[in-house]
């Protein structure tokens, strides 16, 4: 069969795209990396750090020029976050959230007002964005909103209430969708952009988690959350199309996440390898723990590839539907299994906080979760493929 997947693929990154990376990867080295195990503890959020992220143009790496943003495309946006993720994936998803599910819709979909008031604050650094799409009792069922927003003269007054939401209590602007006509099958639900400030918003709720610690997970509240026409983004009824448009995008970016955090727990184990002594020798020399390290670093890189074929795909225009999901369903699986491999080759060592690998082990656990989990994967794929679209 000829199609999108067909095409070749230039493997050479562009001087941009290496840029971004070498920046990103010489910042994280010096500034993140050695404070990660800290936050983590502390669940402290660096706001210090995010203030230096924003000066250096992360907040807006997929806006457009025009908007003051980087107008980097998605290869290069996602090399960036896995260059985050090796030094700390809470500062990683705080980005990608910001990125992916707040300025690309908002630069596909918006006006040109909506983007000077909402885009440019984040592109200049000054805020990160929210995206608000699950609640309690719809996660994975993305279409079973209950939140409400009804219309009232010029205005939507919202009601009820968004879980999960990922820099809710540190963001300057959420996106949050709501249910506008709950008779329609196909096109009830619709995307507005509200001010974290705006009256009637408020955060009820902080998430103590299993890892990503150091990012801030909230329960977002809306109490008769009355708001202007003109913050709609899109058309009345095309939410759902926004919100799974835009996790496709952000789905490469998890990835990303996770091959950064397969990374660093590769890496991290050879160093340990290297040096732990047992039998008279360093551990690295037995067979059955380089069997285990070759399968890790080869899991690694084919993760990195299905990530940067989504990505080529979507900065191509092509469809990048399975191919986002294959490379988040992949590389989520395979970052849980280097990290729990990691941890046995470390034994005692990788149970214990003085080590990284603990802090490793627990951040990979949610990126088969989060953005759709794994079984949302593969039925989209499984979709994809039975209606010949695969």
């Amino acid at each position: 069969m000829i199609g999108p997947e067909s095409r070749k693929m230039n493997w050479n990154l562009t001087d941009d795209q290496q840029m971004v990376r070498d920046m990103v990867r010489e910042f994280v080295a010096a500034e993140v990396a050695p404070n990660a195990a800290e936050w983590d503890r502390g669940k402290y959020f660096p706001s210090e750090i995010f203030e230096k992220l924003g000066e250096l143009g992360l907040f807006g790496m997929v806006a457009d020029e025009e908007y003051g943003g980087a107008g980097l495309d998605l290869i290069g946006y996602c090399l960036a976050l896995e260059e985050l993720a090796r030094g700390d994936a809470s500062t990683c998803v705080a980005i990608s959230v910001t990125n992916s599910l707040f300025c690309a819709p908002l630069q596909r979909y918006g006006t040109s007002e909506q983007k000077e008031r909402f885009l440019c604050p984040c592109v200049n650094g000054e805020w990160l964005g929210a995206f608000c799409l699950s609640e309690s009792g719809a996660g994975s069922d993305a279409a079973a909103l209950s939140t409400i927003a009804r219309r009232e003269g010029d205005d939507f007054v919202l009601s009820g209430s968004k879980a999960w939401v990922t820099n809710g209590a540190v963001c300057g602007a959420m996106l949050v969708f709501a249910v506008t006509d709950p008779e329609s099958a196909r096109s009830r639900v619709s995307a507005f952009v509200i001010p974290a400030d705006h009256p009637g918003a408020s955060i009820v709720h902080e998430e103590d988690k299993l890892g990503i610690r150091s990012s801030r997970t909230n329960q977002v509240a809306l109490d008769d959350c009355r708001i202007p026409r003109e913050w709609m983004l899109g058309e009345e009824g095309q939410g759902l199309a926004i919100a799974l448009n835009s996790l496709d995008g952000g789905r490469a970016g998890i990835a990303a996440q996770a091959v950064g955090i397969g990374h660093a727990a590769l890496a991290f184990t050879l160093d340990y390898v290297r040096e732990r002594e047992a039998f008279g020798g360093p551990i690295g020399r037995f067979g059955g723990l380089q069997e285990k390290l070759g399968t890790m670093a080869a899991r690694i890189r084919a993760a990195r590839l299905l990530y940067l074929r989504a990505a080529w795909l979507r900065d191509n225009g092509e469809p990048d539907t399975m191919a986002a999901s294959c490379a988040k369903l992949f590389a989520s699986e395979m970052a849980n299994w280097v990290s729990y491999q990691a941890v046995q080759m470390h034994g005692a060592y990788g149970y214990v906080t003085d080590y990284p690998i603990e802090r490793l082990y627990r951040d990979a656990r949610v990126t088969t979760i989060y953005e759709g989990t794994s079984e949302i994967q593969r039925l989209v794929i499984a979709r994809q493929l039975t209606s010949g679209s695969g």
